[in-house]
């Protein structure tokens, strides 16, 4: 069920409140596009600046629309142990099908508190797991030794790795076995993260690429990376690009030139430089999106 091309699904906005009109025409857009699943409410989906109640209804309206045509799994993350368990049997009742759960951030837990946490969510419910390691944001980074051991429990079933270095992917192969699910949290290295062993990718990219990241994530798993390559030397500058400022800045702008939705972010987040404005647009003529 999860492999392949998961776009980081975009909150919209308009007006600074949740336009949910965009968002179930953004679930359908993926679907038509060829998106192998959907992840609300993560970094992209500006989880940190959403209430409790917003959070809980997009993944209520994400699942709704997305009807089981494609997984979602739900943004469920929180420094809080509490607050995630909250996110987690909240995202269990209402359908989703596995919750992303990034490493406790700004706390800076030992690992001995990594695997007390995450056992606790694994505990809380019957939601299956994907761990979300990026350690650049959360200021801790999950050793491949201590996945291993979660690795362990039965609703612990993979790792969204966003530390950037390919050779985890090996190290974590030999902590965790060969079954256990390896998706990249960076798309600029998501075609090489699967020559490692890897099954997939959680995009920011694929919000205003789907049908292109599907492609490339496809052809990996099929082997034909020489496609691939060719369908990541179109994605590249892209990949670039929207990361040159915050991530979700960059990408709704391009979104915004495609007619997606509005650029609009929330404090303290803000649009897009010009500078980055032309590298976007031209990054996206370069793709063949824009004219």
């Amino acid at each position: 069920m999860f492999r392949g091309s998961f776009p980081a699904l975009v909150t919209p906005f308009t007006n600074g409140k949740v336009d949910w009109d965009t968002l179930g025409k953004l679930v359908e857009w993926h679907i038509g596009e060829g998106s192998h699943g959907l992840v609300p409410v993560g970094t992209t989906g500006e989880s940190p600046t959403l209430t409790h109640e917003e959070h809980e209804r997009v993944i209520e309206e994400v699942v709704r629309v997305a009807a089981g045509r494609l997984p979602v799994i739900a943004g469920a993350g929180s420094n809080n142990t509490l607050e995630a368990i909250r996110f987690m049997r909240h995202a269990a009742e209402v359908g989703a099908d596995a919750a992303l759960v990034v490493t406790p951030y700004y706390n800076k837990p030992t690992q001995a508190g990594l695997i007390a946490h995450f056992t606790a969510l694994h505990d809380c419910c019957d939601l299956p797991i994907i761990i979300y390691n990026i350690p650049g944001r959360s200021a801790v980074d999950m050793t491949p030794e201590t996945l291993g051991r979660l690795a362990q429990l039965p609703r612990i079933i993979g790792v969204k790795d966003a530390t950037g270095d390919l050779a985890r992917v090996c190290a974590q192969r030999i902590t965790c076995g060969k079954d256990f699910l390896q998706i990249s949290g960076e798309d600029a290295t998501a075609h090489g993260f699967n020559a490692q062993g890897g099954v997939g990718v959680i995009s920011v990219t694929a919000n205003v690429a789907p049908k292109l990241v599907a492609q490339v994530q496809e052809a990996t798993l099929a082997g034909d990376y020489a496609t691939a390559l060719e369908l990541q030397d179109r994605l590249m500058p892209l990949h670039r690009a929207i990361f040159v400022e915050p991530g979700v800045v960059g990408v709704k702008y391009a979104m915004s030139l495609l007619g997606l939705c509005h650029e609009e972010v929330r404090l303290p987040l803000t649009g897009l430089g010009d500078t980055t404005r032309a590298l976007v647009k031209d990054a996206l003529r370069h793709a063949g999106l824009l004219d």
